[in-house]
C-alpha cells in the first residue's frame, strides 16, 4: 500500500510539473498595440469587391494584359512556389505529432573463422539470418513543442500567402503603370511627327520662296532649324517606347522570342479618361492592416513567438516510445514458425543536465528574433500609412496637373488657329506659326504625361491600400 501511494504522489507531482511546463511553453502572442488614426483626411478611389480594381479603367486591352501576367509571370510563379513549399513545411511539421511506422527485411549469412580459437564449441562457422520487423517509434509531446512547431509554420504559410499576394498586387499596379507609360509615349511619339509633318510641309514651302528671292537665307535657316529640332526629338521618344514595350513583354511573362521580335498590341485611340475619388473620407483607417504585406509581417511575428516556446521546451525532458514486431529465423521455411515471432517495446527519457548555456543562448536568440520581427511589423505599418498619405496626395496633384496641362493645351490649339490666320493675312511672320506649334507640341508631350501620371497614381494608390 505504500508503494501504490508513493507511485500515486509521484504521479501527481509528474503532471502537475508537466501541466506547468506546458504552460511555460506555451505561445503568448498578442497584437502590439498601435496607435491608428481614426480615419482617412482624404477622399480614396472607389472599391472593388473581387479585387480586380484595374477594370475601373475601362480598358479591355488593359484588362487582358494583367489577366496574361498574372498567369504567366516569373516573380508570380516563385511566390506560388514558396506557398507549396511552406504548405509542404506545415505538413512535415504535423507529421511530428503521429507515430512513425516502417517495415525492414534483412537477410544475413556469414562465415566466421575457426583457425582463431575464438568460436565456442558447437556453434557452427557459417549462420543465416532473416528478419522482418515493423518497427514503431513516437515522441510524446508533453511540453507542446512539436504541436508549436506546427503552430509556428502554419503562420509561416499564411506569411507566404500574404507574400503572393503582395506580389500579385504589385504585379497588377506595374502592369497598369507600364501599359499607359507605353500608351503616353505612342501618344508623345504621334505628336511629334504630326508636328514634323507640318515643319517639313511648311520648309518645302518656304524653300521655294526663298529660291526665289521673297525670304533671306537668314529666315530659311531658323526655319530649317526649327524643323530639325522637331525631328531630334523624335529617337529619343521612340527609344524609349521601345524599352518601355520590352519591359511590358517580361512582366507578361512572354517568351524570349517574342520578347526581341513582337510588341505588345495595343488600341488605336486612347481617349483621356480620369478616375474620380468618389469614396468620401471618413473611411476606417485600420482596413488598411488588412494590407498583404502586413499580414505577412504579423504572421513572422507570430511564427517567432511560437518558436521561443519551442527553444523553451529544450529545457524539459523528452520521452519516447520506440517497439518493433516480426519475425526472425536462420531458414526461410522458419520464418512465419511460431518460435520465429520476436517484439520489442522501449520508452526513453532524456532531460538535458549540462549545455555550457547553449540551450539557453538558443532562447535568447529566439527572442531577439521575435523582437527583430515586431520591429519589422511596426515598421512595415508606418510604411504602409506613409504610402498611403502619399499615393492620396500624388493623386489628388496628379489629377490638378492634367486638369491644368489639358485646359493649357486647348488654349495654345486656339493660338495656333489665331497665329496661321495672321500669317495668312500678313500680319505674322512664319516664325510666329512655328514658335506657337512649338508651344502646342510641349503642351500635348506635357499633357499625355501628365495623363499617365494621374493614372498611375491611381495604381499606386490602390497597391498602397493593398488592392
Amino acid at each position: 500500500m505504500p508503494d501504490a501511494r508513493r507511485f500515486l504522489r509521484h504521479f501527481v507531482l509528474t503532471t502537475l510539473a508537466a501541466g506547468l511546463a506546458g504552460c511555460l511553453a506555451k505561445p503568448d502572442y498578442q497584437r502590439p498595440a498601435i496607435e491608428l488614426p481614426q480615419a482617412w483626411k482624404q477622399s480614396a478611389p472607389p472599391a472593388v469587391l473581387d479585387g480586380r480594381w484595374w477594370t475601373l479603367y475601362g480598358d479591355p486591352a488593359l484588362d487582358a494584359l494583367v489577366e496574361e501576367a498574372l498567369k504567366s509571370n516569373t516573380d508570380l510563379a516563385v511566390a506560388v512556389a514558396r506557398v507549396d513549399e511552406a504548405r509542404a513545411l506545415v505538413k512535415d511539421a504535423e507529421a511530428a505529432l503521429y507515430p512513425t511506422v516502417d517495415l525492414t527485411g534483412v537477410r544475413r549469412r556469414s562465415l566466421s573463422s575457426g583457425a582463431t580459437g575464438l568460436l565456442p564449441p558447437g556453434i557452427p562457422r557459417e549462420l543465416n539470418d532473416t528478419r522482418i520487423a515493423l518497427n514503431v517509434s513516437y515522441e510524446i509531446d508533453l511540453w507542446g513543442r512539436l504541436s508549436t512547431t506546427a503552430q509556428a509554420a502554419r503562420a509561416d504559410l499564411l506569411g507566404t500567402e500574404a507574400a503572393r499576394e503582395t506580389v500579385r498586387i504589385a504585379l497588377a499596379a506595374d502592369v497598369v503603370k507600364a501599359w499607359f507609360g507605353l500608351r503616353s509615349l505612342d501618344n508623345q511619339v504621334e505628336a511629334t511627327r504630326r508636328t514634323l509633318k507640318l515643319r517639313e510641309e511648311a520648309l518645302g514651302l518656304q524653300k521655294k520662296r526663298f529660291e526665289h528671292g521673297l525670304i533671306s537665307e537668314f529666315e530659311y535657316r531658323q526655319l530649317e532649324a526649327e524643323a530639325a529640332a522637331v525631328r531630334a526629338q523624335l529617337p529619343p521618344l521612340e527609344r524609349d517606347r521601345e524599352a518601355q514595350d520590352a519591359a511590358l513583354a517580361v512582366l507578361l511573362g512572354r517568351s524570349p522570342k517574342a520578347i526581341l521580335e513582337n510588341s505588345v498590341a495595343r488600341n488605336s485611340t486612347d481617349e483621356p479618361k480620369v478616375l474620380p475619388a468618389v469614396v468620401p473620407s471618413g473611411l476606417p483607417s485600420e482596413l488598411l492592416l488588412r494590407r498583404p504585406d502586413l499580414l505577412e509581417a504579423e504572421q513572422r511575428l507570430i511564427a517567432a513567438n511560437a518558436r521561443v516556446a519551442v527553444a523553451r521546451t529544450a529545457l524539459f525532458p523528452s520521452i519516447s516510445l520506440t517497439g518493433f514486431l516480426g519475425t526472425e529465423a536462420a531458414a526461410m521455411r522458419d520464418l512465419f514458425s511460431g518460435p520465429a515471432g520476436i517484439w520489442s517495446l522501449a520508452a526513453a527519457i532524456a532531460q538535458p543536465i549540462f549545455s555550457a548555456g547553449r540551450l539557453q543562448a538558443q532562447t535568447e536568440a529566439a527572442r531577439a528574433r521575435e523582437r527583430q520581427l515586431l520591429a519589422r511589423y511596426q515598421g512595415t505599418i508606418q510604411n504602409a500609412f506613409r504610402e498611403v498619405r502619399s499615393a492620396l496626395s500624388a493623386q489628388t496633384r496628379a489629377r490638378e496637373s492634367f486638369e491644368a496641362e489639358d485646359q493649357r493645351a486647348v488654349s495654345l490649339r486656339s493660338a495656333l488657329k489665331l497665329a496661321r490666320l495672321r500669317y495668312e493675312n500678313g500680319m505674322a511672320s512664319q516664325l510666329d506659326v512655328i514658335d506657337a506649334e512649338r508651344n502646342l507640341l510641349a503642351a500635348e508631350v506635357a499633357r499625355h504625361e501628365a495623363l499617365r501620371a494621374q493614372r498611375a497614381a491611381v495604381a499606386d494608390l490602390y497597391k498602397a491600400l493593398g488592392g
